[in-house]
């Protein structure tokens, strides 16, 4: 029986890593299609957002099968649970990546290149994805702190983007629509650095027992 379990452990691990390289791609897609103002590509990453849905309920389904065939105890339950509040976390960070993309559909032409902020907040947000998604595969609890003490460097680059943005408006005053757009952009990239702390917080929990709002 405790075979059986664990070989359906290791399954959830692998559908969580599949859906963190989804909402991965997602993010990077999403960032880079700002960057080369590409409507094709931001298309995709709103099309992908369907795929990521699906995953969540797939795993979710896996997941209530193991609590009700298997019923885990102690450890066993709280990685189950964690996984369980993780995949919603990270249904969301589709959904934001998904947003970031619609709007890069409807921006202007004729701007130049986006705030660089934004691009580092796209590749920090990533590497905080994937270290929680790894931390709670390989049960590691200092790079689930790690992706904690990120969301410092995150929200720092978020508030250089909404001061670059302040000024490009006191250079421009026709830019408001565009500046609008781009903190909304830097809004959602923030809220998925966010929802990385999150995951990150729920591989704590699993690990350890403590959670850390209690």
């Amino acid at each position: 029986m405790r075979t059986r379990f664990e070989e359906q452990l290791t399954r959830l691990n692998a559908e969580l890593i599949d859906m963190g390289t989804l909402i991965e791609h997602a993010i990077v897609e999403s960032t880079q299609a700002l960057g080369a103002r590409d409507v094709v590509r931001a298309r995709t990453v709103m099309a992908l957002d369907r795929d990521i849905d699906q995953k969540e309920r797939e795993i979710e389904s896996q997941c209530l099968k193991l609590l009700l065939q298997q019923q885990p105890v102690a450890r066993d339950l709280r990685l189950i649970s964690a996984a369980l509040k993780m995949i919603t976390d990270m249904e969301r960070i589709g959904d934001q990546a998904a947003d970031v993309a619609e709007i890069v559909t409807m921006l202007g032409s004729g701007h130049e290149g986006e705030l660089p902020q934004i691009q580092e907040m796209g590749t920090e947000t990533v590497k905080m994805v994937r270290g929680a998604i790894d931390a709670f595969v390989r049960r590691d609890l200092t790079l689930a702190e790690w992706v904690i003490d990120m969301d410092d460097k995150v929200d720092g680059l978020f508030v250089a983007a909404k001061d670059a943005l302040i000024e490009l408006l006191r250079r421009d005053a026709g830019a408001g629509e565009l500046a609008l757009d781009l903190l909304m952009i830097s809004k959602y990239l923030e809220r998925i650095g966010d929802h990385a702390v999150n995951i990150a917080e729920w591989v704590v929990f699993a690990i350890t027992g403590v959670h850390k709002d209690n």
